[in-house]
């Protein structure tokens, strides 16, 4: 329960799923660290090894991530799709195991007790249907990832990697003997995941060909809409695994299933409200880098959300969704003087025109600052000044900051020359510097003669 709690902080919805994943990998772990009683014989000891089914971006890789770092054990990711069954063309699937050793530090005995993790699994099932490229290949993938999940010892230097071919003869001519380091993967625990497209079809077809009247339309009539292959992926059994192209003796060391439901827009809006939330912290940490405090109102928030979720890839288009509103802000604001902004619905729906206001607010913030600075003289702009400087920069193509520093080159020694200490910029001086200027010169020379 303290497992599945952790997990409630940092993701949302997949209630099922996470008490699966909570409860069988604590099991796996205290079940280690039981002593076996007297006389006590294990024969086949079965693992807790998992099979997560869901669609792209709804938390699968964060979750065992997650689970890993509150365990303190050791983890690693890797993608199906980069092993060959010979380890010539793609990776070597031993090779899981000694970037597990690598992971832990060196410390083999910590290794053993760690998890790997294997993404995209649905793409090594065998059945041209569902997969393309070379049956024979997928297969030997997964017969070799069987031996690793079954119980087998990995010797910790690869054949394949010359380094340690090399690192093996030096100590040969050094000790006269090659130690040979081994590693079990007896205690390691396995999950796999993918997306499984086409699955649903195939548990479909079983359950209207299955017998006491069950048909496909009563699955599916527990809910509507995206729900529907989330529903008929409850009744997976491993029959429809071993259609999909796996074979049976590795569908058998994955007695552990957990299934995860797409994620709706409101669950996409749930995640950016979240204090934990990963994309808006990362992206307030992006803009404090340049001394910006950022802050998201509740309607941009939504708005995000509904454009990650148009884009039908989970989680993951909460990112794109941010980024294509605020790269331009992350690339400009840093080089005038804003030190902090609100993302709102007008900064989602409109962000070219937004940026545009808030550049202009830095600019004249930063002409201001450094015209104190160099002349010891206070500037502002009336309204209407600043209104026609948005105008005159867009019309120029020129940063607001860079058109009144050419608009009013000759301003700070002009007024220093007149004794001011305070100015303000109105449009018409905007209209024509110098003749303003040189009327504000001739009006000071009247009055004095």
């Amino acid at each position: 329960e303290e497992l599945e709690a952790h997990l409630d902080l940092y993701v949302i919805e997949q209630r099922e799923a996470k008490a699966i994943l909570a409860t069988k990998i604590c099991t796996h772990f205290n079940r280690l660290r039981l002593p076996p009683e007297d006389g006590e014989q294990v024969v086949g000891n079965i693992k807790n090894n998992i099979l997560m089914v869901g669609p792209t971006g709804v938390g699968k890789t964060f979750l065992i991530k997650l689970i890993a770092e509150k365990l303190c054990v050791p983890f690693v990711k890797a993608d199906a799709t980069k092993f060959s069954e010979t380890g010539y063309v793609g990776g070597d699937v031993e090779d899981l195991v000694r970037e597990l050793v690598a992971e832990a530090d060196g410390d083999i005995e910590l290794a053993q007790h760690g998890i790997i993790y294997i993404d995209e699994i649905d793409k090594i099932a065998s059945s041209t249907a569902n997969t393309t490229g070379p049956d024979v290949s997928r297969s030997g993938v997964q017969r070799n990832l069987l031996k690793l999940m079954e119980h087998t010892e990995v010797d910790l230097r690869s054949p394949h990697d010359i380094s340690s071919q090399m690192e093996s003869v030096i100590q040969m001519q050094r000790t006269g003997k090659a130690e040979r380091k081994k590693v079990s993967t007896g205690n390691v625990l396995f999950v796999v995941s993918g997306a499984f497209s086409g699955l649903e079809e195939i548990i479909g077809r079983r359950l209207n060909r299955g017998a006491m009247g069950f048909r496909l339309s009563e699955a599916q009539g527990e809910s509507d809409g995206e729900g529907e292959n989330t529903d008929l992926l409850k009744h997976l059994r491993s029959e429809d695994l071993i259609e999909y192209g796996f074979e049976s003796e590795f569908i058998g060391r994955l007695p552990v299933t957990a299934v995860l439901s797409s994620l709706e827009c409101g669950d996409l809006l749930e995640i950016l409200r979240s204090p934990r939330c990963s994309v808006i912290l990362s992206k307030k940490r992006d803009f404090r880098a340049y001394g910006i405090d950022v802050d998201f109102t509740d309607d941009a928030l939504s708005l995000l959300a509904q454009s990650a979720y148009e884009e039908h890839t989970g989680a993951r288009g909460l990112v794109s969704a941010v980024e294509r509103v605020l790269l331009a802000y992350e690339c400009k604001l840093p080089s005038v003087d804003i030190d902090s902004f609100t993302v709102t619905a007008e900064v989602v729906d409109h962000p070219e025109e937004e940026l545009q206001s808030l550049l202009l607010e830095g600019s004249l913030h930063t002409f201001v600052r450094k015209f104190r600075e160099s002349h010891n003289l206070g500037l502002s702009f009336d309204d209407d000044a600043v209104l026609l400087v948005k105008d005159m920069a867009v019309e120029s193509g020129e940063m607001p900051l860079q058109l009144c520093e050419r608009l009013l080159a000759d301003y700070g020694h002009g007024l220093k020359l007149l004794e001011f200490e305070e100015f303000e910029i109105t449009a018409e001086v905007l209209r024509d510097p110098s003749q303003s200027l040189n009327d504000l010169i001739k009006s000071l020379y009247h009055g004095q003669t």
